[in-house]
């Protein structure tokens, strides 16, 4: 099979992931925080050490990772643990329905308002473009770092820097960022960072985690075992067990600590010179054919996430999908759980067929699709 639907989950994973993960159903297979035993506290100190990884990575304290099962449920955690009645968010026109639909239902249950910022290329048009929507009562500006549809890059430091001279809470959905662009929680002042650990960072699945400023304060919720004050029935305020009640997965989580040691072995920088080289490769070929759309502007041109998104002749996106599966082609066709994305570029009739390189993609699979897609 040849594989572009990393920006979904990314495939293979490294030996070292596989390595850990089946070494954890032996090591690591005891209840964390709960036992005084040997096996028990190694676990806890698997789990801490991937903690530590975290926090290196995108410049957070390890006590304020929070370990969930996907950045959904983290970005979840983010937004109804931040609201208040009366509130005010802003969002921009490309986010994944991770963030669109806990906001427009706290928006329906009549809890907040929100309104939806236009992202432009022009990095001081997009700021233009939030500051006019910035309210009174503007509780936090909510937003992906990269689209997973059309690869578009928000200027997370340049907004970043706008939320706290506004005195806002910054939340950035960094799905489709995390392990591929670089980012640092002090520099682009984010306060909650969120992100799953099964795409970049080469994790299994059912692994997330939410990184909070050192200020930040949630309410919860879920409530229940945290292993800490089991004789009080006020789920404890402190970090990281405030928002990780029941039993953590640490199979996942020590896999996810390996996913991490593979990106810092190669480099951020690395695997996105990579990724990008192989997208930009793709997208100079296929437009020259002239059954294909496009709707992003030249990887050469503008700085973007490796995604490409495209269709062919007028056909629905899943039939072009179906066509290049038949080939050992597998790619991501649809609406990508991208409501608001999909309308701001107009393929909201047939979606899109999407493609998404990893570090372990080869040229040789691109010119794969490339000629395939000729044939069709």
């Amino acid at each position: 099979m040849i594989y572009f639907d990393n920006s979904a989950t990314t495939y293979p994973k490294p030996q070292n992931v596989i390595y850990a993960v089946n070494k954890a159903m032996n090591n690591y297979s005891f209840n964390s925080g709960r036992g005084g035993y040997k096996e028990s506290v190694d676990t806890s100190n698997m789990i801490f050490n991937t903690r530590e990884k975290v926090a290196d990575l995108f410049n957070f304290e390890p006590q304020n990772i929070a370990f969930t099962q996907n950045c959904t449920v983290a970005l979840n955690f983010a937004i109804k643990g931040l609201a208040k009645q009366g509130d005010h968010f802003i969002i921009s026109n490309l986010e994944h329905n991770a963030v669109a639909r806990p906001i427009y239902m706290l928006s329906k249950k009549g809890i907040i308002t929100y309104d939806i910022f236009e992202f432009s290329y022009d990095e001081e048009e997009t700021l233009k473009n939030i500051k006019k929507l910035i309210k009174q009562n503007t509780k936090a500006i909510v937003c992906m770092h990269a689209s997973n549809v059309f690869g578009c890059v928000l200027p997370i430091e340049k907004i970043g820097k706008l939320a706290k001279e506004n005195g806002l809470y910054f939340i950035v959905d960094a799905a489709q960022s995390a392990g591929i662009l670089n980012i640092d929680a002090k520099r682009d002042n984010i306060d909650i960072l969120c992100a799953p650990g099964h795409k970049g960072l080469y994790a299994p699945m059912g692994t997330g985690f939410i990184a909070l400023g050192d200020n930040v304060k949630l309410d919860t919720l879920i409530d229940g075992g945290t292993g800490t004050l089991s004789m009080q029935l006020l789920q404890p305020e402190l970090m990281p067990e405030k928002l990780e009640s029941g039993t953590l997965n640490n199979i996942g989580i020590c896999g996810l600590g390996a996913g991490i040691d593979f990106v810092n072995n190669k480099g951020v920088n690395n695997i996105y010179k990579h990724e990008n080289s192989a997208v930009s490769f793709l997208y100079e070929q296929i437009k020259k054919n002239d059954n294909i759309t496009l709707y992003t502007p030249p990887f050469s041109d503008v700085f973007q996430a490796p995604i490409l998104s495209f269709n062919f002749k007028d056909y629905p996106s899943e039939k072009t999908a179906s066509l290049l599966s038949q080939k050992n082609i597998a790619t991501r066709a649809g609406f990508h759980c991208s409501k608001l994305a999909h309308t701001s570029f107009n393929t909201d009739n047939r979606g899109t067929v999407r493609l998404s390189p990893s570090i372990f993609t080869s040229f040789a699979e691109c010119e794969k699709i490339i000629n395939t897609l000729k044939k069709l």
